[in-house]
């Protein structure tokens, strides 16, 4: 099952409550932070956009500005690590379906736009209002709301994500009613008692 939502949605909220639900998740920004560690894809980033390694290290903030806004950039970015994180991906749900999970949830924030739902079972969209995505997003990365609108306005619309979504949960109120959608979604899904 895929999991995405737009920025500030909650979907890493949701995937939590999906863990203490007892269901594998597997993180793609958390591959992704992994794959941009190894040495041969530092040093292929550092090739494509000569000083965003420093120290041995990736410098997330420099190699945004360099790609964010950019359309050509940011596909060189996207060709240089997402077959990496879909090659981990592929391998941790290999291992869960090994150790006979039948369901694995995998979160991926620009999984749309990837072309990933359609190797998906099910796609759960977290969506909430506009003004609350924002909201969320500046108090917790420091990013002015010009740069957060400059992000969302980069994801596809969320009317048409909702359009393709098999479900879609609404985290524009408190923890307690997106744990009650979950609930309700995962047993639609056949994933929870009745």
């Amino acid at each position: 099952m895929g999991l995405t939502g737009s920025i500030g949605a909650g979907k890493s909220t949701a995937a939590a409550l999906l863990r203490a639900r007892g269901l594998t998740v597997l993180d793609a920004d958390e591959q992704a932070r992994l794959v941009t560690a190894e040495p041969e894809t530092l040093a292929e980033l550092e090739a494509a956009f000569p000083g965003v390694v420093r120290g041995g290290a990736l410098d997330r903030a420099a190699l945004a500005a360099r790609v964010f806004g950019d359309a050509a950039q940011l596909a060189r970015l996207n060709a240089i690590t997402h077959p990496r994180v879909r090659t981990r991906m592929s391998a941790l749900e290999a291992e869960a379906a090994a150790r006979g999970e039948a369901w694995v949830v995998q979160d991926v924030p620009l999984l749309f736009e990837g072309g990933l739902d359609k190797s998906m079972d099910a796609v759960l969209l977290i969506d909430a209002p506009l003004e609350t995505r924002v909201a969320r997003v500046m108090a917790r990365s420091g990013l002015s709301r010009e740069d957060v609108l400059a992000r969302d306005a980069r994801q596809m619309p969320a009317d048409e994500k909702r359009r393709r979504a098999t479900l879609t949960l609404d985290n524009g109120g408190d923890l307690a009613a997106l744990e009650a959608q979950l609930g309700a979604a995962l047993r639609e899904l056949g994933l929870a008692p009745t």
